[in-house]
Order: structure tokens, then C-alpha cells, then sequence
């Protein structure tokens, strides 16, 4: 009787335990669902916010839009959209998460925080530079090679109706330019100087050799005739009633007024609040605590590393002089010039590609499906441009390309780390890093689209490294140019951090720069000058690179002979871009999973 009692209360027990498993996992289930259904929100309408990042996504459904994204009232609306979103999130009780939506709910609290963080600082006073900004995004899609479609009828009506609205997005930058004036928020002379010609580049009397034009030329066979007559006539009267009156009037302005009111200083610290946002700067760009000093002693003892090994090099290839005077033997010896057009300069990095493909088979187990191709920047921003990587459509209908700026091939040198320039900005660094997230459809769209600057630039300097394992830095001078590569990267923690809070100026900045690398006086210009209009970018690449390098150490000592990197690159790379905190967490998972 007791024994029948007790396998009854037993039962009771198991279902009532049942139950409450049933509606445990029910509620996880419900609020996972909610979580999934926030994230997709969020992402539809932040591309009705940003439809340019629409466009670069592939989403060409707001191909014809083009907001004033610097106004108050604009900035305002952002602000309140972040807020309510940090609000729906509190909403979600984590616990109830499985670890995937853990990991996709750290990422966002920390998009959203930062995102509402940024607005606080009066960046909109500046609506553009000669690094950023709408008016070089505007040159790239009008050209018919960028991120805009220029495949269908409607596609060429979507462009028409985009670039009229840069007409109002123009003398709105100059109010805003004045604002800055007004509250002595304004850009250093030295940038201002090289903005004034990217604007009057753009600016002809032909509108058949204009930049814009170039979709005309390239028009589908497949329209009409009257469509094509039509187009034709639409853009020829937008670039000279529209595009070419905008620039020009940018132009005006910053040369005529601008240029007389911007500062002679180098650093943001020079402006209102600018230690605030100097180190808001840092910690947004490096996803870490790290503190301006620190990185500025980092960056100190990484030049001091890598200056050794430079030495090291030179003594190699039995060069007798100072470790200056190899860097301007590479720089200026006609043997490391060998080029004579574009073209030779282009099949050099496909050559490269080709090199390290039996290699990167062994080394990363999955691939992108996007396409890739290398092609020479535009000429209207060569001047003022690095090399860089432009992410693919998600949909494949756009390649990944990798941009590089020729202003003449025949003073193009390879000791300027051509291989190592491929590995971070191609191959397998942003591209196979963003278009591997883009193509995982798992990942919310936030994910898929979104990410850190540590981590992003980390991994692309990271891949510098794997260059002796991918078959390449068999010529000492390009392993020199990639110690060359990695220690421009250290310079970056010295003289970013100098500029912005230690009062360096710009010409100190260039000449530490050459002093420690071998980089041309234009080149080293280019890049100081980048510094000084993206504050603490230029900080993620060591930070991230050192941290991913660290993870792999600890691994490789932990695991030994049953480490994989293939496993370990796989990991590094699978669920897309995040803070360097959340990475190191799921890599220790990973590795703990591996023993």
C-alpha cells in the first residue's frame, strides 16, 4: 500500500516536473523567438535609416533614397530609435537564452549602447572629409562601378532619383560646416586643402566625360531605344543642373570660407570636448578599456620589436648601411619599380593570389562563394585613397573587390609590401572575413551586416602574418616590406594617440612615420592626414591582430600536436565580427570543447 502510494506521488512528482520542463523550454523557445523578431526589426528599419547601407548590402529596395543623415532632427530620430531598441532588449530575459542568442544579444546590447553613446558628440558638424563622407561614396556609385546596380531600367531610374537629392544633402553639409564654425568645431587646414580639388574634379563642362556619366556608357543592350534616349537626356541634365552645381558649390565654400576658419591644429583634442570623445573614440575602435596610454606604450615597444627584426633583414641581403638609409634604398632603387602600366601592377597581386591557393586550402576549411576581383581605384580619389576592400552583395550579384590606388606604375614599388597588402585587404583577409559573415544566413542580420573595427581590421592584420605558411615572404624584400606593413601598424599606436592628446603635430607625426618605416613622404601625408580625420580608427588593427595572435598561441601551447589551425581560423571566423572580449570567450569555449 505505501509502496503504491509512493510511485503515485512519484508520478505526480515526474509530471508536474515534466510540466514545468514543457513550459521552461516553451518560454526559452517563445523568448528566442522574440529575440529573433527584435533583431529582424531592428535591422529592416535601420535600413530605411541608412539606405546606402542597404544598397551595399544588396537590398535594393531603397537604391533611391538619400537622407540628410547629419541634421539634428536626423540625429535625434537616431538617438530615440537606439533608446527604444535598448529598451526592447531589457525586455528579453537572457537566462532563458541558448548560447548562440547569448552571444547575438552581447553583440547587440554592445551596438546599441555604442551607437546611442556616439550621438552625444557633435560629429555632424563636420558632414564630411577628404577620407569620408558622402561626397567620395557619390563619386563610386555615380560611376557605375560601385556598390549602386546599373542592370535594369528601373535600376538607372533609382540613381536619377538618389543623386537629385544630393543637391539639398550638399547646402546642407555647408550648414552645417557653419555651425562648426560657429561653435569652433572645424577641421584642421591641412585636410580641408586636399578636399577642395575632390571637389572640383567633379566639376566639367562635358557632361559626356563626366565621372557620372559613366553608366551611360556602359547601358544594357537589352533597353529600348527609348529608354535609352531618354536616360540619356535624364542624366546628362542631372550631372549639369545637378551633380556638377553641388560640387561645385562645395568646392567654393570650402576654399573661399572654410579653408579661412579651419585650425591649425593637428589633434580632436583641440576641440570642444575632444578628450571626451578622443577616448570614446578608442574604446569604441578597439572594443576593449585599454586607455589612450596604454596603447601608446604598446605601440612604442611594438616599433622597437619590429625595428629589430628590420635589422635583422637588413643584414641578410648584406646591406652595410644605417637601417634609414636601407629604407630609402627601397624606396628609390629603380629595381623595385618594374612596372610600366596599371595592368602590370593589377596581374602582380592576381600573381600573389594564385601563389598562396594550394596553401589556403590547408589552412581555412571553408571559403566565400562571393566573387573577387582586384581593381585600380578611380582616379578622381587616388590621390587620397589607401588600398582597400570593397564587400560584395550578399546575393553574389556584386564581387568583393580589392581597390588599389596606381597614380603612376612606374614609380609603383614592390617593396612597399605588396603581399602583405593582399593578404589583409583580399585574400583570405576582409574579403573572405566579411563575405564568410554575409553569407551566413543563421547569423541575425545585424551580425551578418554589422561589425567591430578591432575585430575586423585585427583579423585582416593577423592574416599579414600567415604569410611565410601561405608560401609567400620568400623575397626578403617583401618580408621586409611586411615588416614594413606591421610596423606602420605599431606607428598608428604612437602617433594616433600623440596627435589626439600629446599635441603632435602633423608634420612630427609624418616624420616619425618615415623615420621608422620606409614609406614615401606622400604616402606617409596620406596616412597622417587620415589619422587626423578618423580619430582612433587606425588603433583596432594592432589591438585586434595581437589578441587573435595571443588566442592561437594559447591554443597551439594548450593542444599541441592535435592543434588544427584550419579549426582554429574556422572559429576565429564563424560567427562573423564582435568585441575582442566576447571573441576571447568563444574561442576559450571552443578550446575547452577541443581538448
Amino acid at each position: 500500500m505505501r509502496k503504491t502510494f509512493l510511485l503515485s506521488v512519484l508520478a505526480v512528482v515526474l509530471l508536474a516536473s515534466c510540466k514545468l520542463n514543457s513550459e521552461s523550454q516553451s518560454a526559452t523557445n517563445e523568448s528566442n523567438k522574440d529575440l529573433a523578431d527584435l533583431f529582424e526589426n531592428y535591422h529592416e528599419q535601420s535600413l530605411q535609416l541608412f539606405p546606402i547601407n542597404a544598397t551595399y548590402e544588396g537590398d535594393n529596395r531603397f537604391n533611391d533614397k538619400l537622407p540628410i543623415d547629419f541634421t539634428d532632427a536626423y540625429r535625434d530620430s537616431l538617438f530615440k530609435f537606439y533608446v527604444k531598441y535598448i529598451s526592447f532588449l531589457a525586455a528579453i530575459n537572457k537566462e532563458k537564452l541558448n548560447d548562440e542568442d547569448k552571444l547575438s544579444y552581447d553583440i547587440f546590447k554592445y551596438t546599441l549602447d555604442i551607437n546611442a553613446e556616439e550621438l552625444k558628440f557633435p560629429e555632424n558638424y563636420i558632414p564630411f572629409t577628404q577620407f569620408n563622407g558622402l561626397t567620395l561614396t557619390m563619386g563610386q556609385f555615380g560611376s557605375g562601378e560601385g556598390g549602386q546596380p546599373f542592370k535594369t531600367v528601373k535600376d538607372y531610374e533609382n540613381w536619377l532619383q538618389r543623386a537629385t537629392a544630393f543637391s539639398a544633402w550638399g547646402d546642407s553639409a555647408i550648414v552645417y560646416f557653419r555651425k562648426g564654425i560657429a561653435a569652433n568645431y572645424v577641421l584642421p587646414k591641412a585636410l580641408v586643402v586636399k578636399m577642395i580639388p575632390q571637389m572640383t574634379d567633379l566639376v566639367t563642362t562635358d557632361a559626356s566625360k563626366h565621372l557620372f556619366y559613366g553608366p551611360i556608357t556602359k547601358m544594357p543592350a537589352t533597353f529600348s531605344e527609348a529608354d535609352k534616349k531618354r536616360l540619356t537626356e535624364a542624366y546628362t541634365k542631372l550631372i549639369t543642373e545637378q551633380i556638377v552645381p553641388t560640387y561645385k558649390k562645395l568646392g567654393d565654400f570650402l576654399k573661399n570660407e572654410y579653408l579661412l576658419k579651419a585650425r591649425t591644429t593637428s589633434g580632436i583634442s583641440a576641440l570642444p570636448d575632444g578628450k571626451a570623445f578622443y577616448d570614446f573614440c578608442v574604446k569604441v575602435q578597439t572594443t576593449t578599456n585599454k586607455t589612450p596610454e596604454e596603447i601608446y606604450n604598446l605601440g612604442l615597444s611594438e616599433v622597437a620589436r619590429i625595428r629589430h627584426q628590420m635589422d635583422s633583414v637588413k643584414t641578410m641581403v648584406k646591406y652595410n648601411g644605417s637601417l634609414a638609409q636601407f629604407f630609402e634604398y627601397m624606396k628609390n632603387d629603380k629595381r623595385f619599380m618594374p612596372y610600366k602600366t596599371p595592368a602590370e601592377v593589377l596581374a602582380a597581386f592576381e600573381k600573389i593570389h594564385q601563389t598562396m591557393q594550394p596553401q589556403l586550402q590547408k589552412e581555412f576549411i571553408h571559403v566565400p562563394k562571393t566573387r573577387f576581383e582586384i581593381r585600380q581605384t578611380e582616379a578622381f580619389r587616388a590621390a587620397s585613397a589607401s588600398a582597400e576592400y570593397n564587400q560584395g552583395s550578399a546575393d553574389g550579384s556584386r564581387p568583393g573587390i580589392f581597390y588599389i590606388p596606381i597614380l603612376d606604375a612606374m614609380k609603383y614599388n614592390t617593396t612597399g609590401g605588396m603581399e602583405s597588402l593582399f593578404l589583409h585587404e583580399a585574400i583570405p583577409g576582409h574579403h573572405y572575413q566579411i563575405s564568410l559573415q554575409q553569407e551566413d544566413t543563421t547569423l541575425p542580420k545585424f551580425r551578418r551586416f554589422g561589425g567591430q573595427n578591432a575585430y575586423q581590421e585585427g583579423w585582416a592584420l593577423y592574416c599579414e602574418s600567415l604569410g611565410k605558411e601561405l608560401g609567400l615572404y620568400t623575397d626578403p624584400y617583401q618580408y621586409m616590406g611586411a615588416l614594413g606593413d606591421e610596423i606602420h601598424r605599431a606607428i598608428r599606436l604612437v602617433v594616433d594617440v600623440a596627435i589626439h592628446t600629446k599635441g603632435m603635430t602633423r608634420e612630427q607625426a609624418i616624420k616619425y612615420m618615415m623615420d621608422n618605416e620606409a614609406i614615401s613622404e606622400q604616402g606617409a601625408t596620406a596616412e597622417i592626414e587620415r589619422y587626423m580625420s578618423w580619430p582612433g580608427q587606425a588603433l583596432g588593427y594592432k589591438i585586434g591582430a595581437i589578441k587573435i595572435r595571443e588566442l592561437r598561441t594559447k591554443y597551439e601551447n594548450l593542444q599541441g600536436s592535435k592543434f588544427n589551425l584550419g579549426s582554429f581560423h574556422d572559429e576565429v571566423l564563424k560567427d562573423g565580427s564582435m568585441p575582442l572580449a566576447l571573441l576571447e570567450k568563444k574561442i576559450d569555449k571552443w578550446g575547452e570543447a577541443t581538448k
